[in-house]
């Protein structure tokens, strides 16, 4: 029997939904004369260059219940209270527990008894070590060769962001990400047609791991180095941004390729990713701007599902460039631990052909537990753990001071990339994610961020200086839960604050309106934000 939940089930919002009158959807003003479409006619053709079986409506609603959806998403303009259900920003299945160091570790609350028992069993094989092969622990051999950590939590720590390197910290939860783009007519097809997203240093592949099992050594440490530069906001005050310079140390096995790029990876959050997968292609589609009509152009990444070898809209990753939370797993599995899996059956991991002693090491591969070191009965309780992270309840959302900084929010413009309400489909494989209505404050989109951000690297249809939105919700959490405040794809920032400051490209408008605004403007906005 399904757990009953709270006023704010889905029978709620259909009542709510069902309580709006049918209406056009208006233009919203932003800040000086700047203007974001709120929603796009779900009738609307393809857009320019979009592959075909892209869909442009929603086919699990009704005519009368599309408009209805549109309506309950559009942006408010009454900052005086909160609007109705933002204090369950993660749905019915958002976490009302204390907020304490677990705050990303709760289960969605509306699922059921006997899946609590599978999201428990999830986070366990979460939390594994695995060890190096042979060994007596069968059912754990396979780590590495190569690899960046042991455990898929000692990168997510306590389910939440990483951290970049600070002095002798180490950078287990950062990684560098190693890629070139095409040089032949023959790499070009192959991006074209969405087989690859780009090309591996060929000797490094795909990424740096520093670690490796007894008899081998690592690949190389990344090193950070960072500049200092002040930002003088419009009334006086000094901010100063760090600005980072990447390269790698103690080589192991040569020169990296001259054409290899480096970009660090923070890991992000697992917080609502089972909602995040479930929102209608269509309503993310409906926000891309292909003619930047306002100076804010946001593109999908499409990308081909490995899983189904489907071309689709890619929504995870720092730039969009994985489809689903079970490839997102395998790919984690095979780049960071070294451990095989069914849909990535590399029992070696990111070893080239260039590192033969890596390919001489033994794998983990039990044939009696499946031809994989984590079979499918693994891959489908961490899969189920990663959809049912809980997204935890808004704190503090009627003060003035935080109601003051959402209008800022708006009207600085930052509510064009960063959308804050969708409503999930209605026919997903698990109720819990059903027809809710979240508040990720994120549209999933490509943006281009400008220079200061730009790691160089193109991955599938995103170029180097483009990145996903990132989902804004439990971002006030990131002290409490990781006991720093790095922000941003590489942590460089160090408040959100100087999150904001970095924005360039497409956000430069925004982040020149907050840098511009008087201090009690900002405060507010930043109160707002760390009540998410």
């Amino acid at each position: 029997m399904r757990r009953p939940v709270d006023h704010f089930s889905r029978r709620a919002l259909r009542a709510a939904i069902d309580g709006l009158p049918l209406q056009k959807i208006p233009r919203y003003r932003i800040g000086s004369g700047a203007s974001l479409l709120l929603a796009v006619m779900l009738s609307t053709p393809a857009m320019a260059g979009e592959p075909a079986a892209m869909p442009t409506s929603r086919t699990d609603l009704t005519p009368k219940d599309q408009a209805r959806v549109l309506a309950v998403t559009r942006p408010t303009m009454d900052f005086t209270r909160p609007e109705p259900f933002e204090l369950m920003q993660g749905g019915a299945g958002t976490s009302r527990k204390d907020v304490n160091r677990d705050a990303f570790s709760q289960s969605s609350a509306n699922i059921t008894f006997e899946e609590e028992g599978s999201f428990k069993l999830g986070n366990a094989l979460f939390r594994k070590n695995w060890v190096s092969s042979p060994s007596s622990t069968q059912a754990s051999d396979g780590l590495g060769p190569l690899f960046n950590e042991r455990a898929c939590q000692n990168c997510h720590l306590k389910d939440g962001r990483g951290r970049s390197p600070e002095g002798d910290a180490g950078s287990t939860s950062m990684f560098l990400r190693l890629a070139r783009d095409a040089a032949s007519a023959e790499e070009k097809t192959a991006l074209a047609d969405h087989k690859v997203l780009n090309f591996p240093d060929p000797v490094y592949g795909t990424q740096l791991q520093d670690l490796a099992v007894p008899g081998l050594k690592g690949e190389g440490r990344m090193r950070v180095d960072y500049q200092e530069q002040k930002v003088t906001l419009g009334d006086g005050a000094v901010v100063a941004l760090r600005k980072p310079r990447y390269s790698v140390e103690n080589l192991g096995y040569g020169p990296l390729d001259p054409r290899t790029t480096l970009s660090p990876r923070l890991t992000p959050p697992m917080i609502g990713l089972g909602l995040i997968e479930q929102i209608a292609p269509a309503d993310i589609l409906a926000h891309a701007d292909a003619d930047d009509r306002d100076g804010i152009s946001g593109r999908p990444n499409i990308v081909r599902d490995e899983l189904s070898g489907a071309v689709t809209l890619g929504r995870f990753g720092w730039k969009a460039q994985t489809a689903s939370i079970r490839q997102q797993a395998a790919d984690a599995f095979a780049g960071d631990i070294g451990i095989s899996t069914p849909e990535m059956p590399k029992h070696w991991g990111d070893c080239t052909k260039a590192q033969t002693g890596c390919l001489a090491m033994p794998n983990g591969v039990q044939q009696r537990l499946g031809t994989a070191e984590a079979p499918s009965p693994v891959m489908d309780l961490v899969t189920f753990y990663s959809q049912n992270l809980a997204v935890p309840a808004r704190r503090d959302l009627d003060k003035p001071d935080v109601l003051a900084g959402k209008k800022q929010f708006y009207e600085m413009g930052c509510i064009s990339c960063h959308t804050p309400k969708f409503v999930t489909m209605r026919g997903t494989p698990n109720k819990a994610q059903a027809f809710q209505l979240i508040w990720p404050y994120s549209d999933f989109l490509l943006h281009d961020m400008g220079d200061g951000l730009a790691d160089g690297q193109r991955v599938g249809e995103a170029s180097g200086s483009e990145w996903r939105t990132p989902p804004l919700w439990g971002i006030g959490l990131t002290a409490t839960v990781n006991g720093n405040s790095f922000y941003l794809h590489d942590g460089r920032a160090r408040t959100l604050a100087e999150a904001i400051l970095w924005h360039g490209g497409e956000g430069q408008k925004a982040r020149d309106r907050f840098a511009g605004a008087a201090a009690a403007d900002r405060d507010a906005l930043i109160k707002f934000l760390e009540s998410l």
